[in-house]
């Protein structure tokens, strides 16, 4: 295991999807490992390293609220971007929300708390002009979660949804742990992430003109919640396709 961090997130709302109710959105019991990823990579991130999420602890009773949203149905083709970087006119990269918006109802997490122990482990992919050493990204992580730095705002599953408060902690307080969530919790089949062909590497072996792969499994896991704490390591071993 390379260098560790533990921190606290907090939110007003968050919004975990099942990827199996796709008409209106709900949202997992708990925070999914690709959610919390993406949420540590607002923070700092780069090629050289992966984000591994070991564990993640709820502290809150876990409460939801249903609301309405008007989201865009519609996304703009990647035809017709492609066509425009290449001087085409025939079809205009433009979506306008007004006329593609839909509302849709959500179940939605609210009042969260959440403890997330991770650590990052080197891709062996090097930048020439760069040291990617564990020790300079440890570093770089540190110190950024100690300011409360960030290069994109974090969130809780969705962009709406932004995270209120993240702190970096020594140690985990475990008697804030709601008693609501004392005992052993199956929480089912979750979605753990999305595993590319490819793994991160262009199929052509040119990272100066790279191709890479669009083809992608999704990969579930089966964690239980044990007082409130999900040991993401010891179910990860289990994932299934």
């Amino acid at each position: 295991m390379g260098y560790g961090f533990k921190i606290m997130i907090e939110g007003d709302y968050a919004l975990f999807t099942r990827p199996e109710l796709k008409v209106e959105r709900v949202s997992y019991d708990v925070p999914t490992v690709s959610a919390m990823e993406g949420l540590i990579k607002s923070v700092y991130w780069k090629p050289a390293f992966r984000i591994v999420i070991d564990r993640i602890i709820v502290f809150n009773p876990i409460r939801f609220i249903n609301i309405r949203r008007n989201e865009v149905k519609s996304k703009i083709p990647l035809s017709s971007v492609r066509a425009q970087m290449q001087g085409g006119t025939d079809k205009s990269p433009v979506l306008y929300a007004s006329e593609e918006r839909s509302q849709r109802a959500s179940q939605i997490l609210r009042d969260v708390k959440y403890g997330v122990e991770f650590h990052f482990e080197l891709t062996g992919i090097r930048s020439d002009h760069e040291d990617e050493s564990e020790e300079k990204h440890y570093n770089i992580m540190l110190r950024r979660l100690k300011k409360g730095q960030y290069f994109r705002q974090p969130c809780l599953g969705c962009r709406e949804f932004a995270v209120r408060k993240i702190e970096l902690v020594e140690e985990f307080d475990y008697s804030q742990i709601a008693p609501e969530l004392k005992g052993d919790i199956d929480l089912g089949f979750m979605l753990y992430g999305i595993r590319f062909e490819d793994g991160g590497r262009p199929i052509n072996g040119d990272w100066e003109h790279p191709q890479f792969s669009d083809k992608a499994d999704a990969l579930y896991y089966r964690p239980h919640m044990i007082d409130g704490v999900i040991d993401v390591g010891r179910y990860r071993e289990a994932m299934k396709c």
